[in-house]
């Protein structure tokens, strides 16, 4: 059944690629796989594989991959992606040697690609989980393990008809998960080789500190005002937020947009509704920024350091369905962070929310609420931006544990 299903998803895939290009890049880059592969790798590499399903697995690994590049100089790294959007913004990457899309998981396509690749060692982050190629690993006798897992019980792996996937779980050698719950579940199918190390994610964010966070256009905009960082922003995040923007303009406070999607039509849906004066990162150049209320960042890969100018951050995707965004990339700059209501298959965002400084709101009454009180008392945002910052430290150290273990 898993089998057919391959099949019927890559068919699939094909006819959405006739109406999304997003879909249809990673076709026609998948196509090229294995030439790439053929053209880079010789029988005398010793080959480390890393593999990511999108770019925020990427982020995720990074800290990881960057030991073990350090560690394993003479190993050549293939670095494999499944989406267009992990591979189009890391394709140059100084992680790996040859980035490539991941070919659908056939057992022609994953014996192929095994026999080509020969990983000495292999790791996986968190959620994208292929039968067949771990399968084609373990046959072979490939190393390989998972890193920064997180599991539900409504998982197919822990139901009577997730035979396939089950197996693709035991042919890892070693789990490193997030929490106790997600080692429980593991446990239950009789996977014992699991060590509980937390989310590389703290590390990652953590080392954010040590890097120059400086962006100049930023500082002109902000001045002295108070700056609220809106990151990550979907449709049912600025149905909320931008009512208090326009509703809030006389005050002394400025407003960053970075949207997760930044095409045309979707810059001009947010600025068609603003009441107040703005700017586009894409104009910076051409325009005044310090009498602009509202900064929109309409290009990609900055906005880690915009958070460092945040009074105030919310982070999106928890407002609607589209899942909740990364909230550890602000809470190291110690600032307090707002969010949606749907936020519950994020242990991360539960136990901030208890233990941290994170707030959750429902609509726009709520939000108007809880952005008068942090933008009117410094101390407030001081106290809950303080607890994330030690939520962060105390969280780190799962990229210590996993490379401790990593010997090839």
């Amino acid at each position: 059944m898993y089998n057919l299903g391959i099949y019927i998803f890559s068919f699939t895939l094909k006819l959405l690629g006739f109406f999304n290009p997003k879909i249809k890049r990673g076709i026609e880059g998948r196509k090229n796989t294995f030439k790439t592969l053929e053209e880079t790798i010789n029988t005398a590499d010793k080959i480390i594989w890393f593999h990511c399903a999108s770019l925020g697995e990427f982020e995720q690994g990074l800290p990881v991959f960057e030991v073990i590049r350090t560690q394993y100089p003479n190993h050549k790294i293939v670095l494999s992606f499944f989406s267009p959007s992990g591979y189009d913004i890391r394709k140059n990457t100084n992680v790996a040697d040859v980035v490539i899309y991941l070919p659908l998981d056939t057992k022609a396509n994953a014996k192929r690609y095994v026999e080509i690749v020969r990983p000495e060692f292999t790791v996986f982050v968190k959620y994208d989980i292929w039968p067949n190629l771990l399968l084609e690993l373990q046959r072979q006798k490939r190393r390989s393990i998972l890193i920064s897992a997180l599991f539900r019980p409504d998982q197919s792996y822990f139901k009577f008809y997730g035979g396939k996937r089950k197996s693709a779980l035991l042919a890892f050698e070693h789990i490193f998960v997030q929490n106790e719950n997600s080692k429980t579940l593991l446990n239950s199918i009789q996977f014992h080789s699991v060590t509980i190390s937390g989310d590389t994610r703290f590390d990652r964010v953590a080392n954010q500190l040590s890097q120059v966070n400086t962006l100049d256009f930023i500082s002109e905009f902000k001045n002295d005002s108070t700056c609220i960082v809106i990151g990550s922003s979907w449709t049912e995040d600025e149905a909320v937020l931008i009512p208090y923007i326009n509703a809030n303009a006389s005050k002394d406070l400025k407003f960053i947009i970075a949207p997760h999607e930044i095409k045309a039509h979707n810059i001009k849906a947010i600025t068609s509704k603003l009441e107040v004066d703005f700017v586009l990162f894409s104009e910076k150049d051409h325009k005044p920024l310090t009498d602009k209320t509202v900064f929109i960042i309409d290009t990609i890969g900055i906005l880690s350091k915009i958070y460092s100018y945040a009074d105030i951050a919310y982070v999106g995707g928890a407002m609607g369905q589209t899942g909740l965004h990364n909230i550890l990339e602000p809470a190291v700059f110690q600032v307090p962070i707002i969010i949606g209501k749907n936020h519950n298959k994020f242990p991360e965002a539960k136990a901030m929310i208890e233990k941290a400084g994170v707030i959750s709101v429902a609509d726009r009454k709520d939000l108007r609420t809880v952005l008068d009180s942090l933008t009117t008392s410094p101390q407030m945002r001081d106290a809950l931006g303080k607890k994330n910052s030690e939520f962060i430290e105390k969280n780190k150290g799962a990229v210590v544990q996993i490379t401790n273990y990593i010997r090839i």
